[in-house]
């Protein structure tokens, strides 16, 4: 049960990665557009992993981080790259898993339900083009197994953007 940002431990929840990462290479596969494919796995992370309030991608533009596809409320559309645990996970290129959000330095508060989060770089030709950013109303809810699954569904959005010249 969930009581003010408290719910299971991070090691309680299971989530069937493997299942999930053949849905998303199924639902990109012969998709168009990028936004598309991109948009259906935001939907299948925020329907398959319990406890979240957002999953979604920021891509980089011009020195900052803009919204992408997503699901949950609505979000931050512009993030400066210099503050929050998106643009740490971008300028230090590697993921950012926080326990507690309120005590991340310049932490973005786009949704005051937010506890804890973690971020994934997407990468395209070896350079940080975006972020997977998903977020929970829960302190500590992702797991070091959660961390390895979801880099597994960010391979195939980056395989999925691969194939594009817009990033």
């Amino acid at each position: 049960m969930n009581i003010e940002g408290y719910g299971k431990l991070a090691a309680e929840y299971k989530t069937d990665y493997k299942l999930i990462n053949e849905q998303a290479n199924a639902l990109a596969e012969n998709t168009s557009w990028y936004i598309s494919a991109l948009g259906n796995i935001s939907a299948l992370i925020y329907d398959s992993l319990e406890d979240l309030n957002w999953a979604g991608f920021y891509f980089v533009r011009d020195d900052k981080l803009i919204l992408g596809p997503f699901q949950g409320k609505p979000a931050c559309t512009d993030i400066p790259l210099k503050k929050g645990v998106c643009a740490a996970a971008v300028l230090e290129n590697r993921v950012m898993r926080v326990d507690n959000v309120h005590s991340f330095p310049g932490h973005i508060a786009c949704d005051s339900a937010s506890e804890s989060e973690i971020v994934i770089p997407v990468r395209k030709n070896g350079a940080v083009v975006g972020v997977l950013d998903i977020d929970s109303p829960v302190l500590s809810r992702f797991s070091e197994e959660d961390e390895k699954g979801l880099e597994q569904i960010v391979k195939v959005a980056e395989e999925i953007l691969s194939h594009t010249d817009e990033l």
